[in-house]
């Protein structure tokens, strides 16, 4: 009698721990249809080779230097899935296993990218990497800034002509206006929070979005790593370039070419670098509480100086971001 209680006491735990283990496997492919072509190439993947990093990236040019480089290792049986035109490739970096994509530019895109590949496949955190402008007249052409704040500084009220200053962050145009400052008809723009949704929470507006705290102290180990310096065989930097931890970034759907606008930014905000996906990348990772990293090259200054050279760095720019993510991705190892 004992023995037969203590079956049936266990038995309740045990059917319990399998319905647990059963959706969690679910889980990853439940938005997809049952008939779906797909689904079955996709529960293999995520069985095979889940939980995975996930690589994103924004441009094809930071595409390429991931693919001209041999790092990533594509999966021998399903090494990617097309998805929603996307291509999701499957393999591995340094022994890790790693799904990369490239999500194509700005916020709209990125954020539908990210969402497909947390609600698709088995994701334990979010790796992203890229080129940005900088603001920041401390950082150098090639340097990789690993923000720990992020925040979309593109959403904005149209404030009308005379209105009144409120609490809120404001750009104000007349202050800009040549040769001196005056009433300007456009007035300014007034900086608006983000609604942030996420599991388990209320909705809350935020302005800056935060770094997971244990992969960002992960990322803090990268500040010595050596970068490259050279563009090519007759060009290089006249300073080795640097990993720079802690700073902030800003995200917009808006290409910065403006002096004054960055410095603003600067001012306004302390922000570093500025990019067209950062920011959106994060909180989508947020909302299903799974971990980022944000790893950016500095490829140009933002808006450009008068009498400065306009030389592209993007390459090098894409290229030392990338060997920060890989070097990242080798730290989080296979169980992290």
């Amino acid at each position: 009698m004992v023995l037969r209680l203590w079956w049936i006491n266990l038995k309740v735990p045990l059917i319990s721990l399998f319905i647990l283990l059963e959706c969690s496997i679910l889980t990853a492919t439940a938005l997809l249809r049952l008939n779906h072509t797909l689904r079955e190439v996709i529960d293999r993947v995520n069985e095979k080779g889940g939980p995975y990093i996930g690589l994103v990236m924004a441009y094809s040019a930071e595409a390429h230097e991931l693919q001209s480089s041999g790092i990533f290792i594509p999966n021998s049986i399903n090494p990617w899935v097309d998805l929603s035109g996307r291509r999701f490739n499957v393999g591995s970096i340094r022994e890790v296993n790693v799904i990369y994509v490239m999500s194509g530019q700005r916020r709209l895109n990125a954020g539908i990218t990210v969402q497909i590949l947390l609600d698709v496949f088995d994701i334990r955190g979010i790796v992203h990497y890229g080129t940005a402008g900088s603001a920041n007249d401390s950082l150098s052409f090639g340097d990789v800034s690993i923000p720990k704040y992020v925040a979309f500084t593109g959403s904005w009220n149209w404030k009308k002509f005379n209105s009144q200053k409120t609490h809120l962050d404001e750009l104000i145009f007349g202050e800009y206006d040549l040769p001196q400052k005056g009433g300007n008809l456009l007035r300014g723009l007034e900086f608006k929070t983000e609604e942030f949704y996420s599991v388990g929470e209320p909705m809350k507006q935020v302005f800056w979005l935060e770094m997971d705290p244990l992969w960002f102290n992960v990322a803090a180990r990268l500040q010595d790593f050596k970068l490259q310096q050279c563009v090519n065989a007759t060009y290089c930097l006249p300073e080795m370039p640097k990993v720079v931890y802690g700073l902030k970034g800003s995200t917009a759907d808006i290409f910065v070419d403006n002096a004054a606008y960055r410095k603003f930014l600067f001012k306004k905000f302390q922000v570093s670098t500025v990019d067209e996906e950062s920011a959106a990348i994060l909180m989508t990772a947020m909302s299903s509480n799974v971990p980022c990293i944000v790893i950016r090259g500095v490829s140009d200054l933002a808006g450009g100086e008068e009498g400065k050279s306009s030389t592209s760095l993007s390459s090098l720019a894409a290229k030392n971001a990338l060997s920060v993510a890989v070097q990242y991705i080798e730290l989080m190892g296979p169980h992290f």
